[in-house]
């Protein structure tokens, strides 16, 4: 990535896929240049913790609502402390934000940031083109880093894909630090950091956990050092067909029983710890309003997204694994996606969408309540 000074509504951009299909713009943001997998998200709100969510680390997000950037950018909504996304794609960006919160304009943030962006550009022909496509690499150019479009598709298709990409590491914390608390401290919980979010560590200290978060190298010992009641494994960006150590990692916790919680990249390591495979989804899922069944309560969820990669478990059966039986427990509606993992007969389950509720609606709030009866049980 290639940046400079900020350049909304002025220097002219052009987005190019790698299938050579092409938008012209005007460079929102940072000027320059971008590359990375173009998705897209279609929750209406929550664009700021969108943007500062690890798992959008080397992608390109393309917002389908047409107007970005009304409530501007406040210092409380960070999910973490950077933006991660490799490049921003809006149709209508605000002119002005307004809300009593807002401390700058998204425009401003993104160019303090350097993060290159593209507006003015038809966002719905370009979601259709991704759901009918796929996926697929993208780069953003503006002002001087325009070139001849056959220069510009050339770099596109030379940028790496996310297929294959083992990125936990790069968006971890490097040192461990501990989340106290709230109130009354009943259980001590590592959480194995493969790009959380700030809120995850927050929902778990206001129901009495202390969080002690690790890097996504921590091993097994690591783990239980701090003499954990529960371990959880995080949300995260890339391939999880690469991520062999955090799925060692996660089979030693299932083997001495200790309760274990994993979100969205969380899920997927529990599914290959289990023998399951994992594969790529042709545009994924992303945004605050995907329809999610609890197949354990028949209960309907309204709930957040971002992934490209999913469990490949089987949605009728019972499953043995090395750590006993396990099953399904959620599903998309949209198609059926596994979106939740179980095991049977120890204290472990998954979800493959993001409870924390940042940005997003709460129905999956009872998530928390669940790993702490799970460990209530265990010390039981």
């Amino acid at each position: 990535m290639t940046t400079s000074t900020r350049g909304a509504g002025k220097a002219p951009a052009v987005l190019v896929l790698e299938d050579g299909r092409i938008f012209r713009g005007r460079a929102y943001g940072a000027v320059g240049a971008t590359f990375g997998e173009a998705v897209f998200s279609t929750g209406m709100t929550g664009y700021q913790e969108t943007l500062t969510d690890p798992s959008y680390h080397r992608q390109v997000v393309v917002m389908t609502a047409p107007h970005v950037g009304n409530t501007g950018v406040n210092d409380e909504d960070m999910e973490s402390k950077r933006i991660w996304v490799s490049g921003y794609v809006v149709r209508d960006p605000a002119r002005v934000p307004s809300s009593w919160r807002s401390r700058r304009t998204l425009d401003d943030e993104l160019a303090a940031q350097g993060v290159v962006g593209i507006s003015g550009i038809d966002t719905r022909a370009l979601t259709r083109h991704l759901r009918e496509r796929g996926a697929m690499r993208v780069g953003i150019f503006s002002g001087d880093a325009i070139q001849d479009d056959a220069a510009l598709l050339a770099r596109v298709q030379e940028a790496p894909q996310m297929t294959g990409a083992d990125l936990s590491a790069e968006v971890a914390t490097t040192e461990p630090y501990v989340v106290p608390a709230i109130g009354e401290k009943k259980f001590t919980v590592a959480a194995v950091d493969l790009g959380i979010k700030g809120m995850t560590p927050h929902r778990m200290a206001e129901r009495g956990i202390e969080v002690h978060v690790l890097p996504a190298t921590a091993t097994v010992e690591d783990v239980y050092a701090v003499d954990p009641d529960g371990v959880f494994f995080s949300n995260g960006p890339g391939d999880p067909s690469t991520a062999d150590h955090p799925v060692s990692v996660m089979q030693g916790v299932l083997e001495r029983g200790t309760p274990l919680f994993g979100i969205c990249f969380g899920n997927q390591i529990l599914g290959r710890a289990l023998g399951f495979g994992t594969f790529k989804l042709k545009y994924g899922h992303r945004g605050i309003n995907q329809p999610v069944q609890d197949r354990t309560t028949g209960k309907v969820e309204v709930t957040a997204h971002n992934h490209g990669f999913a469990v490949d478990a089987p949605l009728d059966k019972v499953s043995d694994t090395p750590y006993g039986r396990a099953e399904v427990s959620h599903v998309c509606l949209n198609d059926n996606v596994v979106e939740g993992l179980q095991l049977l007969d120890k204290p472990a389950f998954s979800v493959q969408y993001h409870p924390e509720a940042a940005a997003g609606p709460h129905d999956a709030a009872y998530l928390f309540d669940r790993f702490v009866n799970l460990m209530e049980g265990q010390r039981a």
